[in-house]
């Protein structure tokens, strides 16, 4: 049996957090995101926004990584104080393609609700979904999440704009997992 854990993002892990979410934008935000920029260098446009948050850390954010039987796997990236409404948002939540179905996600889910109960009590957990994402929408509907409205998205990054679903948690408490 394969263990997945999670822990705090380090200084170590930018490099495969900003390609994992490179990839990630490129397979799902394709139709949402421009091509012109998930054809060029997403890259390194990653690397600066993952460097600035893991080196210089907010006390209001929790970036967490997943490892399945010791490599890097996934990561989620919470904002613990972002809505007076709808509480912490999940704004990411990436796990390597070939390694989906295999709990990763449903553990790093777990591991945000965690840091947003310990922070935040009482706060709700909540993120956007682009419309173009279908296989999100179900994970996250598997999970427990409800719809609360939509919206259109963006600009992104590079442009384009995309209808985004918000799905709720109201007690991240429901995450948890053994």
């Amino acid at each position: 049996m394969s263990m997945i854990h999670c822990r705090a993002a380090e200084v170590r892990d930018v490099e495969a957090i900003a390609a994992l979410h490179a990839d990630s934008w490129r397979r799902n935000y394709r139709g949402a995101y421009l091509d012109s920029y998930l054809d060029g260098d997403v890259l390194t446009d990653r690397l600066a926004v993952w460097r600035e948050r893991v080196t210089n850390p907010d006390a209001g954010f929790r970036t967490i990584v997943a490892e399945h039987d010791g490599a890097f796997a996934g990561f989620a990236h919470t904002n613990l104080d972002d809505d007076p409404t709808w509480g912490a948002l999940l704004e990411n939540l990436h796990v390597m393609h070939e390694l989906k179905g295999q709990g990763i996600g449903t553990r790093l889910m777990a591991a945000s609700a965690r840091a947003v109960l310990d922070s935040t009590p009482g706060s709700g957990l909540y993120l956007w979904v682009l419309d173009v994402n279908a296989a999100a929408q179900t994970f996250y509907g598997a999970r427990g999440g409800v719809e609360a409205g939509s919206a259109m998205r963006g600009p992104f990054p590079g442009g384009g704009t995309a209808l985004g679903r918000r799905i709720v948690w109201p007690n991240p408490a429901t995450l948890l997992i053994d």
